[in-house]
């Protein structure tokens, strides 16, 4: 279950050179007798996006980020709302030490 799964390794054919032409001259122009070699086939699945696939990537997207965005704005509340809270905290408690030592 937890062991990793590994792609299949790609079966291209390795790259064959042409022999080179040793008893005929070297003409001044050279045309080429082969055609390049075909590129090699990917056994990987190609992901195509369509219209309606493509939009609901964008709205799947800006869904993500108000999510995250939320998360976020709700996380700095929490602490602006505990800052307050231990700012009131701290000068009821200074204001009751100073009028415990004046003896009221």
């Amino acid at each position: 279950m937890f062991t990793p799964k590994y792609p299949p390794q790609d079966t291209a054919p390795a790259p064959t050179l042409a022999p080179a032409p040793t008893t005929a001259p070297v003409p001044a122009v050279q045309v080429p007798t082969s055609a390049a070699p075909p590129a090699p086939v990917s056994s990987r699945p190609t992901v195509q996006l369509t219209p309606g696939s493509a939009l609901a990537l964008a709205a799947g997207g800006g869904a993500v980020v108000l999510v995250v965005g939320a998360v976020l704005v709700s996380m700095l509340l929490a602490v602006a709302i505990t800052a307050v809270s231990v700012a009131v905290t701290a000068v009821v408690l200074r204001f009751l030490i100073t009028d415990l030592r004046k003896g009221h």
